[in-house]
């Protein structure tokens, strides 16, 4: 019986024509190849999961492919000996290095005496350096001179993830590329292309999950496939269901009745559907990113045009736009910008689930404050109102519209309101 073989490595791009995302690079060093100008040093930097070892091994089976139509036209034919041992990372003159695990400067002189003798079966002897930026001082300083005059028969490729350790030195010696995150879109076109290879169909709300929580890392959303098909007893069909029960997402009508009630004022309420939700799922920090975005979803509802999203559904989308038309704006800044405030303070607490329950008592008070501007400019007009018509030099105000058991003296001043404003913790946002 042979072993199973995950998403991420079955379906691992073999040429530059099925490398997802990754546009820019791919025609920069297609073109390079065509015209046979190439570099002799290629940095790859980005987050994990966008193609940084798998890019590196398409350029050495590309510069080494024996089959000269396909390498001509910047392609790797995939099937030739060299193709096929670099691809399983057997090939005698592709040496592949884990920088996180050799980062002396020893290991590098083992390179640098390595570099002057030319390729056994290859047209180049390559070196994919990984983890890059784990090398130590020394290792770096002893690979300078080697980096800038290597033989022309040696390319080197490393690739990082923190590009900025790396020193100056080294960058100038090498051609940079910047692996971008792929968009939400394109991981779903790569998600359903892997299922229909597989002979599986997935709702579009499970897709739009599993690509929202990728980050934008190809390997991430295949990872999250593969234990999701397992979980579903790879049945023909996975429901978005599935996918939130496996990644303890919280359900989202719940989140949103709890955004209502935030919007009502209501603690006794509020606290009740957070209990709910903690009950079935224990991540609090989650419940904080989920009331973040439907926040942002709800402001770009009500001020872009047509504006659409993924990942709900209908009802829950009409649930959304009826909170946009029926709520201010400055009311969900203000409870924006609350929870954002209290998310490093939520996930670094002893008890997240105390700190949020709170969180919900001062989103609720707070909420329930009126206007203070608009109750100062109120008072402000009432009282012109009625000195023009009585001509009395002091007029009363009743403390009950003040909120406040002491009268308030205020001028006809925006700066004084202002200030005032600025340092009212709960206040709107003017």
């Amino acid at each position: 019986m042979s072993s199973y073989l995950v998403l991420a490595r079955k379906y691992r791009p073999q040429n530059f024509s099925e490398l997802v995302g990754q546009e820019v690079l791919v025609k920069t060093l297609t073109n390079a190849i065509k015209n046979n100008r190439l570099h002799h040093a290629y940095i790859l930097h980005g987050i994990r999961g966008v193609g940084k070892t798998t890019t590196a091994r398409i350029i050495a089976k590309t510069l080494n492919c024996l089959n000269d139509e396909t390498r001509f036209n910047g392609e790797a034919c995939g099937t030739c000996k060299n193709c096929v041992a670099i691809s399983n990372s057997h090939h005698q003159d592709v040496f592949e290095i884990d920088a996180a695990s050799r980062t002396g400067v020893g290991d590098v002189r083992e390179i640098i005496d390595s570099v002057a003798y030319a390729p056994v079966e290859a047209r180049y002897k390559i070196y994919i350096i990984d983890e890059f930026h784990m090398m130590s001082d020394s290792a770096f300083n002893a690979l300078l001179k080697t980096l800038e005059e290597p033989p022309v028969n040696v390319k080197f490729i490393f690739a990082t993830t923190e590009i900025r350790e790396v020193p100056q030195t080294i960058l100038s010696r090498c051609q940079r590329f910047n692996l971008r995150r792929l968009d939400e879109s394109e991981i779903i076109d790569h998600l359903k292309n892997i299922l229909l290879k597989e002979g599986f169909e997935a709702e579009e709300q499970a897709l739009n999950l599993i690509a929202k929580s990728s980050e934008g890392s190809v390997r991430d959303a295949l990872s999250i496939l593969d234990q999701a098909l397992a979980n579903n007893n790879h049945q023909n069909f996975l429901p978005s269901l599935v996918i939130e029960q496996m990644l303890g997402l919280s359900d989202r009508f719940a989140i949103i009745e709890l955004l209502e009630n935030f919007l009502k004022g209501d603690v006794k309420m509020a606290h009740k559907n957070f209990a709910n939700i903690f009950q079935n799922s224990s991540d609090v920090e989650q419940v904080g990113k989920d009331l973040l975005e439907l926040i942002h979803k709800i402001l770009s509802i009500k001020l872009i045009n047509d504006y659409q999203i993924d990942a709900f559904s209908k009802s829950q989308f009409d649930k959304l736009k009826y909170i946009a038309e029926n709520t201010d704006i400055s009311d969900l800044i203000r409870i924006w910008q609350l929870i954002s405030k209290s998310m490093s303070d939520i996930s670094n607490s002893s008890s997240s689930k105390m700190y949020f329950e709170m969180l919900i008592i001062r989103i609720c008070h707070l909420i329930a404050i009126p206007d203070l501007k608009q109750v100062l400019i109120n008072i402000h007009q009432k009282k012109s109102s009625i000195s023009s018509t009585t001509n009395s030099e002091n007029i009363e105000i009743d403390s009950q519209e003040l909120h406040k058991p002491n009268d308030l003296k205020i001028a006809d001043n925006s700066e004084l309101i202002a200030q005032i404003l600025k340092n009212f913790e709960g206040s709107r946002i003017v």
